[in-house]
């Protein structure tokens, strides 16, 4: 059986973060937001792919995290991929964050071996809460951006990472955890 999946780390609710969610909405820019309970960090997307991987998955999942300390990382300042001249993604930054970065090119380097494709560009820890579909109401996203690029939006102990599946629908789409592991390498 074949399904959608990646690799993620949940994220809890922060006031903070929920408030400039929603002032982004309000810019009445056309953009498609995450739903607030899909919002995560994705460590590797994976793509469509076949179950009878999973266990496999488990295990360099389990290597990845295997020596990692649980940590607290802080949600700060906001951005756009590519640039906020051009943007197709709006994102908010992570900071204290490199335990996540090692795991991330861990994952990346050794799902090769079964036949994950690499990812070229390095991993960069942030969380997307908005696809852009449109330049309409670019300055009013463009001066959210500016007046938060340096706004803490909280901060979460990091303890462990999950492969999740996506389930696709017309209402977007809906997550469910397929296995977590707990730093240190305990899946649970």
């Amino acid at each position: 059986m074949k399904f959608r999946g990646f690799i993620s780390v949940d994220l809890n609710e922060h006031p903070k973060l929920l408030r400039f969610y929603s002032s982004l909405k309000q810019t009445n820019a056309p953009l498609r937001m995450v739903e607030v309970e899909n919002i995560h960090l994705t460590m590797k997307f994976l793509g469509d792919m076949d179950a009878l991987l999973i266990d496999k998955i488990a295990e360099l999942m389990e290597q990845a995290v295997k020596d990692v300390k649980p940590f607290t990382a802080r949600f700060e300042g906001t951005g756009a991929f590519p640039n906020t001249n051009y943007m197709k993604v709006i994102w908010i930054g992570m900071k204290n964050a490199e335990p996540l970065i090692n795991i991330a090119e861990f994952l990346n380097e050794e799902l090769q071996s079964i036949d994950f494709r690499k990812e070229k560009r390095g991993f960069s820890p942030h969380i997307t809460l908005a696809r852009v579909k449109g330049s309409r109401n670019k300055e009013k996203i463009q001066q959210l951006l500016r007046e938060n690029e340096n706004t803490i939006f909280g901060e979460q102990l990091i303890d462990n990472i999950r492969l999740k599946k996506s389930i696709l629908s017309p209402k977007g789409p809906t997550y469910s955890v397929v296995k977590e592991m707990k730093f240190g390498g305990v899946e649970e």
